[in-house]
């Protein structure tokens, strides 16, 4: 498609049941099949995705771009990130578009036992030290929270580097320092009347054009209608008990979201599906009237017998990412 990028999230329904070489072969197909982009995300002890990525590019996956969203600062000092985003660089040139964020407060509490305070504030300093080593070579950082002093061997890269953006204040902030935003979880009125306005926003005030809108978008090749609303529930049922996504949604004007149900009416807000036409109709709308750059597709996995709907998913999807 000439004005919008489609990549693919690679992974089942929970991360956590994918061991690297799963990966390594879910990235060979989207690149084999023409989509522009691999995307991993990384939760708690799942594979490190820039060791996926650099085993992605030696086993035949040439040309795909290759995206993280998103992996989590507060384990990782900014230092430690570029070592691990600089190496895919040097065996992928030009590939690598490093999503980070901050995460959310369960998760670094829970799992990490790290104490999740001033979100924004710490996602700032944390791209500006990153931004400084990958595209500067060098950085000398002194904020108040974080420290970073050093030089990276090589000079610099053509890393490019995002956040993950769930409210205003996020999306504004990835228009005023990053390549890019990429949103999750959020119905497509709200990335055109919230999302793309804040970016915009705080594009403007950094004096610099508008970045990129990557758009996480469930999506499935199916007219079952019954089972995409159960694989709904089953694959993003947790997403409105976490209070950054509740609010996000409530904002959207789903105010069923401060409960713990995940509803019919989200999925249909959320989830492209329908015949292949119908797909196609939807997909191809998402740049002009929505706003997107890039959508990033979750293929949502179906109960009974998965594979089938989700091969045909991809490779419609790799039919759009090449049609002119």
């Amino acid at each position: 498609m000439q004005n919008m990028r489609i990549g693919m999230h690679i992974a089942s329904h929970n991360i956590q049941l994918m061991g690297a070489p799963q990966l390594i072969d879910g990235i060979v197909a989207a690149d084999q099949a023409g989509l522009d982009t691999a995307w991993l995300t990384v939760g708690g002890a799942a594979p490190d995705p820039f060791a996926v990525f650099v085993g992605a590019a030696l086993s035949g996956a040439e040309r795909i771009d290759l995206g993280t969203s998103i992996v989590p600062t507060y384990p990782r000092h900014p230092i430690s990130m570029v070592q691990g985003a600089a190496s895919v660089d040097q065996i992928a040139p030009g590939r690598l578009l490093l999503g980070l964020g901050p995460s959310h407060k369960p998760a670094i509490e829970g799992t990490w036992g790290i104490p999740f305070e001033k979100p924004l504030s710490h996602l700032r300093e944390y791209v500006t030290i990153c931004r400084a080593l990958l595209e500067e070579g060098q950085v000398n950082f002194e904020g108040e929270i974080l420290t970073a002093r050093g030089q990276l061997p090589g000079g610099p890269t053509q890393v490019q580097t995002m956040i993950a953006a769930l409210r205003e204040k996020a999306f504004r902030l990835s228009g005023e320092i990053t390549a890019g935003g990429i949103s999750w979880m959020c119905p497509l009125p709200y990335i055109r009347d919230v999302a793309a306005p804040a970016q915009q926003a705080g594009a403007d005030a950094a004096g610099r054009d508008k970045p990129q809108m990557v758009v996480h978008t469930p999506i499935i090749a199916s007219q079952d209608q019954a089972a995409i609303y159960a694989a709904a529930r089953r694959q993003f049922g947790f997403y409105q008990r976490l209070p950054y996504y509740s609010q996000m949604l409530q904002d959207a004007g789903y105010d069923e979201a401060a409960g713990r149900d995940f509803t019919d009416r989200m999925a249909d807000a959320l989830i492209i599906s329908g015949s292949d036409d119908e797909i196609a109709d939807r997909v191809r709308s998402m740049h002009d009237d929505y706003g997107v750059d890039e959508l990033l597709a979750a293929i949502v996995v179906l109960e009974d017998d998965p594979e089938p709907a989700i091969n045909r998913t991809r490779a419609l999807l790799g039919e759009l990412a090449q049609a002119d």
